[in-house]
C-alpha cells in the first residue's frame, strides 16, 4: 500500500469566471454542437488525486483501499489513485469537506473543459492544436507500466497538469450524450438523471484518443477501472 504523505490537502488552482467554446463540431456526435458556455470561478485540483491523498482517506475513515494497490503497477505514493468509483470518489470529496471545513466536490464537465482549455480558445488540446504523436506525449510509466506519476508534464496555461493523460477524471454530472442540445448557456451541471455518470481526460490505456480537450466519456458510477481516478474542485 503507498504510503501516505501528511499533507491531507490537495494543492488547488483557482479557474477565474468566464465563456468559452465547449465541444466540438468536428469530433464524435456526444461533443455537437459546439456551444458557447460560461462558467463561474472554481477552483480545481492541480493535479489528479494521488494514491498518498487517497490513503489518508482510508486510514482515517476505515474505507477498503482500491483493488489495484496490491499491484505494483499502480501503487506508487504519487501515481494517481485509480480503481475508484465515482460513489467513492464522491465519498472523498465528503470526507475532505467535514476535514478541512472547504465544500469539496467533483467537477462539472463544464468546469473541467473549462479548465483543461487553460483559456485557449477552440484548441484541440490543453498546449494547442500539435498532435500527441509529435510532443513527448506521456501518461504511461514505461517503468512500472500503468499511469505515470503526476506532475511530471508541462502544465497548461492555468497551471493545471495532466489534463490530457494519466487517468480518465470522474465529473459530477450524469452523462447524456444528447446533453448539449439542450444544455444551459451558464453554469450548465448536466441532465437531472441518469444511469451513467461523465468523465473526461485521456488516460494511460487510452492515451490520444480521449486526450483533446472536448472529448467525453462515461461509466456506471458503481465500476472501479485501473484507468479511472479523479481530482477534486470546489466553488469560490
Amino acid at each position: 500500500m503507498p504510503t501516505a504523505k501528511k499533507e491531507f490537502f490537495p494543492a488547488m488552482v483557482p479557474i477565474p469566471a468566464g465563456g468559452f467554446l465547449m465541444g466540438s463540431d468536428d469530433g464524435p456526435d456526444n461533443e455537437k454542437p459546439a456551444h458557447r458556455v460560461w462558467v463561474d470561478s472554481f477552483m480545481i485540483g492541480k493535479f489528479p488525486l494521488t494514491n498518498a491523498e487517497y490513503r489518508i482517506f482510508v486510514e482515517e475513515t476505515g474505507s477498503s483501499g482500491p483493488p489495484f494497490w496490491s499491484d505494483e503497477m499502480f501503487s506508487h505514493p504519487d501515481q494517481p489513485v485509480v480503481g475508484t468509483s465515482w460513489h467513492d470518489a464522491m465519498a472523498y470529496c465528503d470526507w475532505l469537506s467535514k476535514r478541512s471545513g472547504k465544500k469539496f466536490r467533483l467537477p462539472t464537465e463544464a468546469e473541467w473543459e473549462r479548465a483543461a482549455r487553460g483559456g485557449r480558445e477552440g484548441k484541440q488540446y490543453p498546449w494547442g492544436d500539435e498532435p500527441p504523436w509529435k510532443r513527448a506525449f506521456a501518461g504511461y510509466d514505461l517503468e512500472r507500466g500503468g499511469p505515470q506519476r503526476v506532475g511530471l508534464n508541462e502544465p497548461n496555461d492555468f497551471g493545471l497538469y495532466d489534463m490530457s493523460e494519466g487517468v480518465h477524471e470522474w465529473c459530477g454530472d450524469f452523462y447524456d450524450p444528447n446533453y448539449y442540445r439542450c444544455s444551459p448557456e451558464r453554469n450548465p451541471q448536466g441532465p437531472p438523471s441518469g444511469k451513467r455518470r461523465a468523465s473526461r481526460g485521456g488516460s494511460w490505456r487510452h492515451r490520444i484518443k480521449f486526450s483533446r480537450c472536448a472529448a467525453r466519456s462515461s461509466l456506471p458510477p458503481t465500476f472501479r477501472y485501473a484507468d479511472y481516478g479523479f481530482r477534486v474542485a470546489m466553488s469560490m
